[in-house]
Protein backbone atom coordinates (compact mmCIF):
# COMPACT_ATOMS: atom_id res chain seq x y z
CA UNK A 1 0.00 0.00 0.00
CA UNK A 2 1.48 3.30 -0.94
CA UNK A 3 2.34 5.02 2.17
CA UNK A 4 1.38 9.19 2.94
CA UNK A 5 4.48 11.70 1.97
CA UNK A 6 5.88 13.48 5.20
CA UNK A 7 5.35 16.36 3.43
CA UNK A 8 1.98 18.44 4.21
CA UNK A 9 -0.61 18.97 1.37
CA UNK A 10 -0.01 21.99 -0.66
CA UNK A 11 -4.02 22.73 0.12
CA UNK A 12 -5.31 21.15 3.02
CA UNK A 13 -9.06 20.29 3.14
CA UNK A 14 -10.90 21.85 6.06
CA UNK A 15 -14.08 19.76 6.27
CA UNK A 16 -15.03 20.25 10.02
CA UNK A 17 -13.40 23.38 11.30
CA UNK A 18 -9.93 24.50 11.26
CA UNK A 19 -9.26 23.89 14.95
CA UNK A 20 -8.95 20.36 13.94
CA UNK A 21 -6.24 20.78 11.66
CA UNK A 22 -2.85 20.65 11.53
CA UNK A 23 -0.50 21.86 9.04
CA UNK A 24 1.72 18.11 9.43
CA UNK A 25 1.44 14.85 9.28
CA UNK A 26 0.92 13.09 12.59
CA UNK A 27 -0.14 9.51 14.28
CA UNK A 28 -2.67 8.93 16.63
CA UNK A 29 -3.78 5.19 18.24
CA UNK A 30 -7.39 4.24 18.27
CA UNK A 31 -8.05 1.79 20.94
CA UNK A 32 -11.63 0.00 20.57
CA UNK A 33 -12.82 -1.03 23.91
CA UNK A 34 -16.56 -2.05 25.79
CA UNK A 35 -19.76 -2.24 23.56
CA UNK A 36 -17.95 -0.51 20.21
CA UNK A 37 -17.01 2.51 21.60
CA UNK A 38 -13.64 3.94 20.76
CA UNK A 39 -11.07 5.78 21.83
CA UNK A 40 -8.36 8.25 20.01
CA UNK A 41 -5.37 8.97 21.32
CA UNK A 42 -2.14 10.89 20.32
CA UNK A 43 1.20 8.59 20.34
CA UNK A 44 1.58 10.17 24.24
CA UNK A 45 -1.36 8.46 24.81
CA UNK A 46 -3.32 11.82 26.01
CA UNK A 47 -7.23 11.11 25.06
CA UNK A 48 -7.82 13.33 21.51
CA UNK A 49 -11.39 11.91 20.99
CA UNK A 50 -13.67 9.64 22.36
CA UNK A 51 -16.41 7.70 19.49
CA UNK A 52 -19.59 6.31 21.31
CA UNK A 53 -22.33 4.31 20.47
CA UNK A 54 -26.11 5.43 21.04
CA UNK A 55 -27.56 3.13 18.39
CA UNK A 56 -31.41 3.57 17.55
CA UNK A 57 -34.10 0.95 16.51
CA UNK A 58 -33.90 2.33 12.95
CA UNK A 59 -30.30 3.80 12.63
CA UNK A 60 -26.74 2.73 14.06
CA UNK A 61 -25.32 5.98 15.43
CA UNK A 62 -22.09 7.32 16.82
CA UNK A 63 -21.14 10.31 18.41
CA UNK A 64 -17.58 11.80 18.29
CA UNK A 65 -16.70 13.78 21.39
CA UNK A 66 -13.41 15.40 21.90
CA UNK A 67 -11.77 15.16 25.16
CA UNK A 68 -13.99 17.38 27.16
CA UNK A 69 -17.07 15.00 26.30
CA UNK A 70 -18.42 18.09 23.69
CA UNK A 71 -20.00 16.25 20.62
CA UNK A 72 -18.08 17.45 17.37
CA UNK A 73 -20.21 14.80 14.84
CA UNK A 74 -23.14 12.93 14.92
CA UNK A 75 -22.72 9.60 12.45
CA UNK A 76 -26.07 8.01 11.51
CA UNK A 77 -26.52 5.13 9.51
CA UNK A 78 -29.37 2.85 8.64
CA UNK A 79 -29.77 -0.30 9.91
CA UNK A 80 -31.58 -1.87 6.44
CA UNK A 81 -29.44 0.70 4.05
CA UNK A 82 -28.84 -0.32 -0.15
CA UNK A 83 -25.43 0.82 0.16
CA UNK A 84 -24.37 1.00 3.75
CA UNK A 85 -25.54 5.04 3.40
CA UNK A 86 -24.05 6.85 6.33
CA UNK A 87 -25.18 10.69 7.06
CA UNK A 88 -23.11 12.91 9.55
CA UNK A 89 -23.82 15.77 11.35
CA UNK A 90 -22.55 18.88 13.37
CA UNK A 91 -22.70 18.50 17.01
CA UNK A 92 -25.83 16.18 18.15
CA UNK A 93 -28.11 17.33 15.38
CA UNK A 94 -30.00 15.35 13.04
CA UNK A 95 -30.81 18.44 10.75
CA UNK A 96 -30.15 18.26 6.92
CA UNK A 97 -29.14 22.23 7.45
CA UNK A 98 -26.10 20.64 9.72
CA UNK A 99 -25.20 17.93 7.60
CA UNK A 100 -21.87 17.99 6.62
CA UNK A 101 -20.71 14.70 4.89
CA UNK A 102 -22.54 11.61 3.54
CA UNK A 103 -20.96 7.96 3.28
CA UNK A 104 -21.83 5.02 0.76
CA UNK A 105 -20.53 2.08 -0.44
CA UNK A 106 -20.86 2.13 -4.23
CA UNK A 107 -21.17 -1.66 -4.63
CA UNK A 108 -24.06 -4.14 -2.52
CA UNK A 109 -21.91 -6.67 -2.08
CA UNK A 110 -18.17 -6.14 -1.54
CA UNK A 111 -15.07 -8.28 -0.74
CA UNK A 112 -12.76 -5.63 0.34
CA UNK A 113 -13.49 -1.67 2.02
CA UNK A 114 -14.64 0.78 -0.64
CA UNK A 115 -16.47 3.99 0.54
CA UNK A 116 -17.25 7.07 -1.57
CA UNK A 117 -17.48 10.02 0.20
CA UNK A 118 -19.87 13.08 -0.74
CA UNK A 119 -19.80 16.52 1.19
CA UNK A 120 -23.03 18.44 1.62
CA UNK A 121 -22.10 21.88 0.69
CA UNK A 122 -20.13 20.69 -2.67
CA UNK A 123 -20.86 22.48 -5.46
CA UNK A 124 -19.36 20.07 -8.28
CA UNK A 125 -20.59 17.43 -9.83
CA UNK A 126 -23.65 15.52 -7.37
CA UNK A 127 -22.01 11.90 -8.34
CA UNK A 128 -18.32 12.51 -8.14
CA UNK A 129 -17.54 11.53 -4.29
CA UNK A 130 -14.63 14.18 -2.83
CA UNK A 131 -12.37 10.96 -0.66
CA UNK A 132 -12.87 8.12 -1.40
CA UNK A 133 -11.63 5.02 1.43
CA UNK A 134 -10.35 1.84 0.09
CA UNK A 135 -8.22 -1.25 1.99
CA UNK A 136 -9.53 -3.76 4.27
CA UNK A 137 -11.72 -3.07 7.82
CA UNK A 138 -11.04 -6.17 9.13
CA UNK A 139 -6.96 -6.48 8.95
CA UNK A 140 -7.25 -2.45 10.00
CA UNK A 141 -5.76 -1.25 6.43
CA UNK A 142 -7.55 1.57 5.01
CA UNK A 143 -6.31 4.56 2.62
CA UNK A 144 -8.52 8.02 2.52
CA UNK A 145 -7.73 9.45 -1.00
CA UNK A 146 -8.59 12.54 -2.61
CA UNK A 147 -11.45 12.71 -4.79
CA UNK A 148 -11.78 9.46 -6.79
CA UNK A 149 -7.58 9.79 -7.62
CA UNK A 150 -4.52 7.63 -6.46
CA UNK A 151 -3.43 10.92 -4.27
CA UNK A 152 -4.06 9.52 -0.55
CA UNK A 153 -3.96 11.71 2.38
CA UNK A 154 -4.77 9.29 5.57
CA UNK A 155 -4.08 5.85 6.25
CA UNK A 156 -5.53 3.69 8.88
CA UNK A 157 -2.59 0.42 9.87
CA UNK A 158 -2.74 -2.41 12.13
CA UNK A 159 -0.10 -1.38 15.35
CA UNK A 160 3.13 -3.37 15.45
CA UNK A 161 4.46 -3.97 18.80
CA UNK A 162 5.64 -6.17 21.05
CA UNK A 163 2.66 -5.25 23.92
CA UNK A 164 -1.06 -6.68 23.16
CA UNK A 165 -2.46 -4.42 20.50
CA UNK A 166 -5.12 -7.03 19.14
CA UNK A 167 -7.46 -3.90 19.92
CA UNK A 168 -5.53 -0.95 18.63
CA UNK A 169 -4.64 0.49 15.30
CA UNK A 170 -2.75 4.03 14.32
CA UNK A 171 -3.91 6.26 11.73
CA UNK A 172 -1.17 8.79 9.66
CA UNK A 173 -3.23 12.14 9.26
CA UNK A 174 -2.01 14.75 6.62
CA UNK A 175 -3.71 17.29 4.78
CA UNK A 176 -7.20 16.34 6.01
CA UNK A 177 -8.59 17.30 9.17
CA UNK A 178 -8.16 14.73 12.58
CA UNK A 179 -11.81 14.72 12.96
CA UNK A 180 -13.22 13.83 9.79
CA UNK A 181 -10.35 11.08 9.30
CA UNK A 182 -11.86 9.92 12.82
CA UNK A 183 -15.34 9.96 11.15
CA UNK A 184 -14.59 8.09 8.25
CA UNK A 185 -12.44 5.38 9.26
CA UNK A 186 -13.83 4.96 12.59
Amino acid sequence: MEQPSNEPLSSPVSVIGSQFMAPYQFDIIVDIITGGNLVVTDIEHKIMLQVKTCDTSFHQQRVLVDADGKPIVLMRGKIMSEHDRWNVFRGNSKSKSDMIFTTQSPHMIQFKTCVQVFLANKTSKKNVCDFKISGSWTNRNCTIYMGDTSTPIAQMSKMQSSEDVTNKFKEVIGGLGNIIVGALLL
